[in-house]
This record gives C-alpha cells, sequence and structure tokens, in this order.
C-alpha cells in the first residue's frame, strides 16, 4: 500500500512536468562516506521501483555546507544532501534549503530531532541518526549509578582517599562534554523565542546554573580530586586505564575502552539533587535536507517524506551505521547496551544551537573553562567575562 501511495505521488508529480522532464527525471544526492554505501543502495532501489534515477556522490559535510552556500545565488549543488543540524541556521540564513511537511509522519519521529531540524518555527530537515554524550563509570569501582552529582563527588573523593584511583573524575573539558553538569543545575547557553528557537538576544553564559554548573568542577579541582589540565586525550588515559571512576564522552571513545578491557557501564547523567532533573546534553542530529533552488523540488521532497521516513528505509540506513535512530520505533527497540545508554542519555537532550551566534560561544566558553581549571578566575569571574564578550561579538554582527 505504502509503496503503490508513493507510485501514485511520483505519477502526479511527473504528469505535471513536461514530457521532456519525466524522460529526464534524476534526483542528485551528495552524503558523506559513512552513509555513502547505504544511500547508494537504498536510491537504486527508488530507481527500480519508480524509474527516476538518483544519483549519490560522495561529499565531505564541511564541503557540502561551503558548496551549498557558495551557490545559493546560482541555484548550483544537489537536489538532496545529508549533513548536520547544527548547520541549519547559516544554510537557511542564506536562502539555499526548502522547509519539509512530514505531516502525520512527525510523530514517526524522536521530538528533539525534529526540533533540531526546525528553524524560525519551520521543519527544514528529515532526520535519520542523533548523537550525544553520556556518563560512564567503572562498574568494578562503582557498581551502582549515582543519582546526583554530590554523590558523584563523594563516591570520587572517597576513591581517591581510599587509594584505589587518582582523581575523583576525568575532566575532558568544561564545555560541550561537561554541559550535562551546567543543565542539572539549571544553566543553559541561549534561552528560547516565543517559536521555541534559540534566541541569540537570551545569553545564558554566566546565569546562576551555570556558575553552579562550573562550581562542581572547580571545587574538586581545587580541593585536589581532579586535574586542572582539561586535556581531551589525558582524561580518556586515566579512565580506560582505572584511574578515574566518571568520565562524561561519546560514542567516539566506545572502541578504546573496549580495547583496554575497561569494565564500564553508561547511563543517563545525574541530577543537581534528589528527585531533580538529570542532566542533558547537546544533540547532534544527522539528516536530509532539500536545495531550496532544485529544479526537481517536489519530488525531493517526495523522496524524504514518502521514501526516507519509513520504517524501511530507516532501518536500513540504522543498519548501515549503528547510532541512536531518530525513528522512534527503531529508537524505543535498540538493544545494544551501548546503544541504548546512548539513548537514555540523550533522551532529554537539548538540540546543539544551530543560530549563526553560536559561533562566538565556543572561543569564549572554552577560555573560560581553561581559566576556572587552571584557577585564574573564579567560576563566576570567567562566565561573566565570557557571556560578555559573546554578547559584544552578537551585537557587533548585527
Amino acid at each position: 500500500m505504502k509503496r503503490l501511495f508513493l507510485f501514485l505521488i511520483l505519477t502526479t508529480i511527473l504528469s505535471l512536468s513536461s514530457v521532456a522532464f519525466a524522460q529526464d527525471a534524476s534526483l542528485t544526492i551528495w552524503v558523506d562516506d559513512q552513509r555513502l554505501p547505504t544511500i547508494t543502495e537504498l536510491s537504486k532501489q527508488f530507481t527500480e521501483e519508480f524509474g527516476v534515477e538518483v544519483v549519490v556522490e560522495p561529499m565531505g559535510i564541511q564541503d557540502t555546507k561551503d558548496s551549498m552556500i557558495r551557490g545559493a545565488s546560482t541555484g548550483e549543488g544537489p537536489d538532496l544532501f545529508i549533513i548536520p543540524h547544527d548547520n541549519i541556521g547559516a544554510l537557511v540564513e542564506s536562502g539555499v534549503v526548502a522547509p519539509i511537511d512530514l505531516g502525520d509522519k512527525a510523530d514517526l519521529f524522536l521530538p528533539n530531532s525534529l526540533e533540531a531540524f526546525t528553524y524560525n518555527g519551520e521543519l527544514y530537515g528529515v532526520p535519520f541518526a542523533t548523537e550525544n554524550v553520556a556518563f560512564f563509570r567503572n562498574v568494578e569501582l562503582v557498581p551502582d549509578v549515582p543519582a546526583t552529582w554530590a554523590a558523584v563527588a563523594e563516591i570520587g573523593m572517597q576513591l581517591v582517599d581510599e587509594g584505589k584511583t587518582e582523581n575523583a573524575v576525568a575532566l575532558p573539558d568544561l564545555g560541550y562534554n561537561y554541559f550535562p553538569v551546567y543543565t542539572a543545575f539549571g544553566g543553559y547557553i541561549f534561552g528560547h523565542d516565543e517559536n521555541g528557537s534559540y534566541n541569540p538576544e537570551d545569553v545564558g553564559m554566566d546565569s546562576e546554573g551555570m556558575i553552579a554548573g562550573a562550581d562542581w568542577a572547580n571545587t574538586l579541582i581545587r580541593d585536589g580530586y581532579a586535574s586542572e589540565n582539561l586535556d581531551w586525550e589525558a582524561a580518556h588515559v586515566l579512565f580506560e586505564t582505572g584511574k578515574t571512576p566518571f568520565i562524561i564522552t561519546g560514542p567516539w571513545a566506545v572502541d578504546r575502552f573496549k580495547t583496554n578491557g575497561v569494565p564500564y557501564a553508561i547511563s543517563p547523567f545525574p541530577a543537581a539533587e534528589e528527585g531533580g532533573e538529570p542532566g542533558a546534553p547537546f544533540i547532534g542530529v544527522q539528516g536530509f535536507m532539500v536545495n531550496a533552488n532544485s529544479d526537481n523540488l517536489l519530488l525531493a521532497q517526495t523522496y524524504l517524506t514518502e521514501f526516507i521516513a519509513t520504517d524501511e528505509a530507516q532501518q536500513a540506513i540504522f543498519d548501515g551505521d549503528p547510532r541512536p535512530s531518530a525513528w522512534l520505533s527503531i529508537f524505543e527497540a535498540t538493544e545494544d547496551e551501548d546503544m541504548r545508554g546512548f539513548a537514555e542519555a540523550g533522551a532529554n537532550g537539548q538540540p546543539m544551537p544551530a543560530i549563526p551566534a553560536m559561533g562566538y560561544v565556543w572561543d569564549a566558553w572554552g577560555n573560560a573553562g581553561l581559566l576556572i581549571a587552571q584557577g585564574e578566575l573564579t567560576p563566576a569571574e570567567a562566565l561573566t567575562e565570557a557571556g560578555n564578550q559573546i554578547r559584544t561579538q552578537i551585537s557587533e554582527a548585527s
């Protein structure tokens, strides 16, 4: 029935066009290397069933973004492309992507995955995968999941005092990876406007919650229970060698932990207090977008809404590159223990802000983290300085 429905839609699209167009109808998709084999096979199926040629071309994420923006005025580029959601702001502002209407199918996706591809109240992408950090613990050192960040600190300090570990917690940074600590205490980077979009006029870098979240790490560092060296590699070595019981990191670290035989478990983030909301990580979402200047705009949108937004296509994409799916039924049916851990940790995740103003955040935030860790400024001083820097840059750019 689904295939018949799609066939009728495509037939209608082609019949509305000229005969020459119908004979030459084709779509071009730019895809990153990771998804290239899967999308190529899926597109072959599409061509076989509906007679529409689909050309799948490899293109890196940054090259895709740059090429789309450069070609905005000339209509160059593919009909469709895959890209992480945090590029959406620049693409929408450049006028190179078209809105997408999923209709009732919106209910089949994780809500925060659709939120990630929504800009100024309109949906611009069809998601298929999510990614986020999670809370890792060494189960030999810590059998049970701590409920609060206070409990994490207490357990970690006790292990150090007993000579079982060198650090209470590994700190890769006080920014992206550490964000779930900030959010547990009520911190945020940007507030939201009346449409639910991130609001660059509401900068939360120096909010009370952010300062409280930074205080948690700062106390451990100043008391000698955590390193003032915020180094990603060093933090991961501490965890994989059993010298610290906790680390916040992402799926990219799993293979090295397995290789080193770390007895780990992945779980959602602790809360600031008993019964409080667990910390929320940033989530990144991968999805398809449509070139607003495509000669085959309706056909491209139909390929996504009626072919990619199906159980079969989403399952094929998941099988080809297993990571938490944006397709709700696959997400809920995940049995892999690691993937389930990441999925649960990201269930309340906040989409990485995709507004252009986010570009002013990273350097200011990273510098604030270093100043805090090295004891040069208090959390309040460092984050206030960072917040003011971000506001100044946003103001100067407007």
